[in-house]
């Protein structure tokens, strides 16, 4: 049996199938990621085929039926396509982490209208030009994992539950940052640097972090894609920063 459904969603990707459709990758508010066939979205008198593009914010129409895997698209209009992000390219390698993030993380009809949120509040500031772009992706990075089930609790000691932002404070892989009071209790621990730790706390808290360096932003991301490697075997690099040189 077959339902409409009605939603908004970002478009993650969009491939070619057959002679003239596309299949695209959506992230919905409503059922999560999923995908839908565009029929005859590469010809030219197509209603959908341009406005189905990887990073629009649509409202989409859907012919959803359970024991199907690839979905109808039967409608779809526009709610922002974000210019400021196609013209600029350090923009648009941070826009399309964020969606690589989901394509490759995120489990299949799997709703969460938290994380949908976020996507299109991110890829709205990285649009507005309002702060350095690769701030904006930690960020999004930053609440990323925790939706997702790896958390980085960088707040208080793992062991005794002390706060440790004004303290040296080291780290271990498993277990998480460790005051020193406690480095002795675990073994295979390293030192970390404070200056990375106030700036983890500001993507946390949504504060101002302008004040920043470029090697401390990039150390960031670095530090939270070990710690998916670590949980995640199978992830292995954000591939976008790569292909843009941003690494």
């Amino acid at each position: 049996m077959s339902e409409i459904i009605k939603t908004e969603a970002v478009v993650l990707n969009k491939m070619n199938y057959g002679d003239s459709s596309n299949i695209a990758t959506l992230f919905t508010e409503e059922l999560g990621k999923l995908s839908v066939i565009v029929k005859g979205g590469r010809s030219p008198k197509s209603k959908y085929g341009k406005v189905v593009d990887p990073l629009n914010y649509l409202q989409v129409v859907l012919y959803r039926k359970e024991s199907r895997e690839v979905q109808l698209l039967s409608g779809a209009d526009m709610i922002f396509h974000f210019p400021a992000i196609k013209s600029d390219l350090a923009k648009l390698s941070y826009a399309y982490a964020v969606i690589e993030l989901i394509k490759s993380l995120v489990v299949e009809h799997e709703t969460n209208k938290k994380l949908f949120k976020g996507i299109v509040k991110i890829l709205e500031r990285i649009n507005s030009g309002d702060e350095n772009p690769q701030i904006s992706f930690g960020r999004f990075f930053f609440f990323f994992l925790k939706e997702i089930g790896y958390e980085i609790q960088i707040d208080t000691c793992a062991i005794c539950g002390k706060k440790i932002l004004t303290e040296p404070v080291y780290y271990h892989r498993d277990k998480g940052f460790i005051c020193s009071s406690c480095k002795n209790s675990a073994v295979d621990i390293v030192d970390f640097n404070m200056e990375l730790l106030r700036y983890l706390n500001c993507l946390k808290n949504n504060e101002s972090a302008n004040n920043f360096g470029h090697q401390t932003l990039q150390k960031s991301i670095i530090f939270m894609e070990n710690h998916l490697k670590y949980h995640i075997p199978d992830f292995k690099e954000i591939s976008s920063l790569k292909l843009f040189n941003l690494r």
